[in-house]
């Protein structure tokens, strides 16, 4: 769902950059006032896994592929949608500065979908859900997979209609052809993250809010994490992603041909020049990892006050 350069007229580049920059400035300030010390290596660590798992794209129906939103995900084990939509927005502006994954121009749009409309549609179905279903961590997963299907088809929806404004496609084409594949990779982006949940719960439940995190016990998830950037991003599915595809159906892929604006990096398109693609991937994958996980550590350090 990443909205490269080209799709979105300047118009609304422009104006969902400032909602983003807008939103995005009073989620740290929130963050700062909603979270402790001791969650700064969680928030951390959920950055990094969001940035990993979102390498893997998984296959769906029609040559299509999708990969793991995150945002219910970084809703539960936040705990906040506040710290989950810095946690989304950081690796947002990693993927698109660094690996040219997402536009620049488009990078306000795309933090919009994910890291606002994604993250704020997980935490209100899921507080509605958890009222109806009751709060038993057992019944977090269920939770979690409903949340996280409808959560990824909205956002979808949201980047339909900037498509939409844009002038890019009509109506009647985008909005049935994005929801329905969406549809599809609201199914895996479910199950994926029920799975999570239902890891975390069984495994480490310390990691999920109301619990002491236990950092001395970080080996395991940290190494989880960098075999899933560095080892199984090389199994990635080769299909186009989800708005990738609709673009080529709908005969507009060409926008994102015609017009690409990116930082000159040695890690574009997740690849290194004169190396051999699958170790590219895999170094890029890690490395990426790696910078998530620093960067979003050094915001919670810098955001949290001392006295916390």
């Amino acid at each position: 769902m990443h909205i490269p350069d080209g799709f979105i007229s300047p118009s609304v580049a422009l104006a969902t950059t400032l909602t983003s920059a807008s939103f995005l400035t009073v989620s740290l300030s929130r963050t700062g006032k909603q979270i402790g010390l001791k969650q700064a290596p969680i928030m951390a660590l959920t950055t990094a896994f969001i940035f990993a798992a979102q390498m893997i794209n998984f296959p769906v129906a029609g040559g299509t592929s999708g990969h793991l939103l995150g945002a219910t995900l970084a809703v539960l084990i936040l705990g906040n949608p506040w710290a989950a939509t810095v946690a989304i927005s950081t690796v947002l502006i990693i993927q698109s500065l660094l690996f040219a994954d997402g536009g620049i121009t488009a990078l306000g749009a795309n933090i919009l979908n994910m890291g606002i409309v994604g993250v704020w549609v997980s935490w209100m179905l899921t507080k509605t859900l958890q009222r109806l279903l009751g709060g038993s961590k057992k019944r977090l997963p269920l939770v979690a997979g409903i949340s996280a299907f409808f959560s990824t088809v909205i956002a979808s929806i949201f980047c339909s209609l900037e498509l939409i404004i844009s002038g890019t496609v009509s109506p009647h084409l985008i909005l049935p052809t994005m929801t329905g594949i969406h549809i599809l990779i609201g199914v895996g982006e479910g199950l994926i993250t029920g799975g999570v949940l239902t890891y975390l719960i069984t495994i480490r439940p310390d990691l999920l809010p109301g619990d002491e995190p236990k950092l001395q016990r970080w080996l395991i998830p940290i190494i989880s994490t960098l075999l899933i950037a560095g080892i199984l991003s090389l199994f990635a599915s080769s299909f186009p992603d989800g708005l990738e595809k609709v673009a080529e159906n709908l005969g507009f892929i060409h926008l994102a041909e015609n017009v690409r604006i990116a930082l000159n990096t040695p890690f574009s398109d997740y690849q290194i020049s004169g190396m051999n693609e699958q170790v590219g991937t895999s170094l890029s994958g890690l490395f990426g990892t790696s910078i998530c996980f620093g960067l979003s550590f050094l915001i919670s350090k810098f955001i949290i006050p001392k006295s916390a």
